[in-house]
């Protein structure tokens, strides 16, 4: 069958289930959260256990549970690795891994797959030697990649299912009180650890910081922790922070960034009360450079930045260019810093950043997101899951969320990268779908989806000497003329990814190459 974007998806995926199509942006519906299981604790009892080992026979870990980890120290994780060499010690099989994201490090988990310690994952983002090995097929159910929100959704509606959570805590007491501000691996803000913390059956924290209770300030409390597990280290501090967070000095990066801000600005949108996002990326922390500027200058005040914060916006925050920050991960030192010290500079769980089936979320709050591209089609349907050749080398994260919910979302790139075009006809795989995408801001020029009139008229009627051109056809064929048509890629029948959008439905598959 075909989902409402015109993707062949199956009805039914072996190892995944019936599969429920896309249809539509906002045809999501309310959903009902799920009970917690809880065991009472008395204060007779001791929450400290001697070791990983222990946590998991203690928790009745067994063949075919969920277990799952965020992803707050990304690639100077220990935790999953410490987790999963005990797991396959104890002989368990057949286990489901719920991850926030996967990154180098776990690069383990590929002999876990292979033995059938592992045979099914979930995860919101997935990069290095283990996407690459499941692209070609080793892991015996297909892998679902979520949303932040959706995952955080799923969690709740109890489609995720998780017995046992064990929560890398920089910081803990012996009673399960934890935050992500002291210790050497401090991350910065837990939030996407928070409903795993809340639904998991079983949560075990880890830390290699056991400090006198209480562990203030508390993130995640106490009532929500069965088990505490102190280890000599929970993650390499140098892998903790995030790869890019440094506004790039690339000349076509800084034009794109130019553009985008200029964009921003005669859009309309740019006033006091402004709200925004942007990702970590270096062209995109260059948007931020340049908004700051424009913000400065006609001193305007906005209401609130968002996401993964980084210190370029910590510094905007600092000036009083943003009267809040709502952070759901800390991307450098900086803003850990600014998080742990300043009481406007809040922390917010993945279910409140980005679930669109709850009360409302901070995501459907947001004037501008800036989003990059893998590749993006003449609908703007845009991918962040694979690469040219097809391999799984990222994911949504919050892509699908904030575009969702910003009132202008625009996707920020080079037109060409590496010989190969941006723009294409059709992606590789739909990550986000183009009705949720507002532009497109190229070194070549700028595409307007056709849906959003009101931004065309506005920009016909000005005088603003940017590349605005006519449809986004026109930046896939100069495309074409430098780099040529690009071999299309075949692929085999296996289906290694089911990607779903933030509300469940199934936006695409991933196929294994061939």
């Amino acid at each position: 069958m075909k989902n409402s974007l015109g993707r062949e998806i199956p009805e039914y995926i072996e190892g995944y289930g019936d599969v429920m199509p896309y249809r539509g942006v906002y045809s999501g519906k309310d959903i009902v959260r799920v009970g917690v299981n809880t065991k009472r604790v008395s204060n007779y009892d001791t929450k400290v256990l001697g070791s990983i080992k222990k946590a998991i026979i203690e928790c009745g870990i067994k063949d075919g549970m969920t277990i799952s980890f965020h992803h707050h120290l990304r690639n100077g994780d220990y935790v999953l690795n410490m987790v999963m060499r005990e797991i396959e010690s104890l002989g368990i099989k057949n286990i489901n891994i719920a991850a926030s994201s996967i990154f180098p490090i776990h690069e383990p988990l590929i002999k876990y797959i292979k033995e059938g310690v592992v045979t099914g994952i979930y995860t919101n983002y997935m990069s290095g030697p283990v996407a690459d090995a499941i692209s070609n097929g080793i892991l015996k159910n297909p892998v679902i990649m979520q949303t932040h929100g959706g995952r955080a959704r799923a969690i709740e509606e109890g489609n995720l299912h998780i017995d046992v959570a064990f929560i890398a805590a920089p910081s803990a007491d012996s009673c399960g009180n934890i935050n992500g501000v002291c210790g050497r691996a401090a991350c910065g803000s837990l939030g996407y650890a928070i409903p795993d913390a809340m639904y998991a059956d079983k949560v075990v924290a880890v830390t290699d910081n056991l400090v006198p209770y209480p562990a203030c300030p508390i993130e995640i409390s106490q009532e929500y922790v069965d088990y505490v597990v102190p280890v000599d280290s929970i993650g390499n501090p140098e892998g903790i922070a995030s790869g890019t967070t440094e506004v790039t000095k690339n000349p076509v990066g800084l034009r794109i960034a130019k553009m985008t801000a200029d964009f921003i600005k005669y859009s309309g949108i740019l006033k006091d009360g402004f709200s925004f996002q942007t990702g970590a990326g270096g062209t995109s922390l260059a948007v931020a450079k340049y908004i700051k500027e424009i913000m400065e200058k006609e001193k305007i005040v906005g209401s609130f930045a968002s996401g993964g914060i980084t210190g370029i916006i910590v510094d905007m925050f600092h000036e009083g260019l943003f009267k809040s920050l709502f952070d759901v991960q800390c991307f450098d030192n900086k803003a850990i810093e600014s998080y742990k010290s300043d009481k406007a500079h809040m922390g917010m769980g993945a279910s409140m950043y980005g679930n669109p089936h709850n009360k409302g979320s901070v995501a459907d709050n947001l004037d501008v997101m800036i989003l990059g591209a893998t590749q993006i089609d003449t609908d703007f349907n845009v991918n962040v899951t694979t690469n040219s050749s097809g391999i799984i080398m990222g994911g949504s994260g919050g892509h699908s969320d904030t575009a969702a919910g910003a009132k202008l979302s625009i996707v920020v790139t080079q037109l060409y990268k590496g010989r190969l075009p941006i723009v294409v006809d059709k992606v590789n795989t739909v990550t986000t779908p183009g009705d949720t995408i507002d532009a497109l801001v190229t070194e070549r020029g700028i595409a307007i989806n056709p849906k959003r009139q009101d931004l065309i008229e506005r920009f016909a009627s000005l005088d603003t000497n940017l590349p605005i051109v006519t449809n986004i056809e026109e930046l896939k064929n100069i495309a074409e003329r430098i780099t040529g048509i690009p071999e299309e890629i075949e692929f085999d029948d296996k289906i290694v990814a089911a990607v779903e959008y933030r509300d469940k439905t199934v936006i695409d598959v991933v196929r294994k190459p061939i």
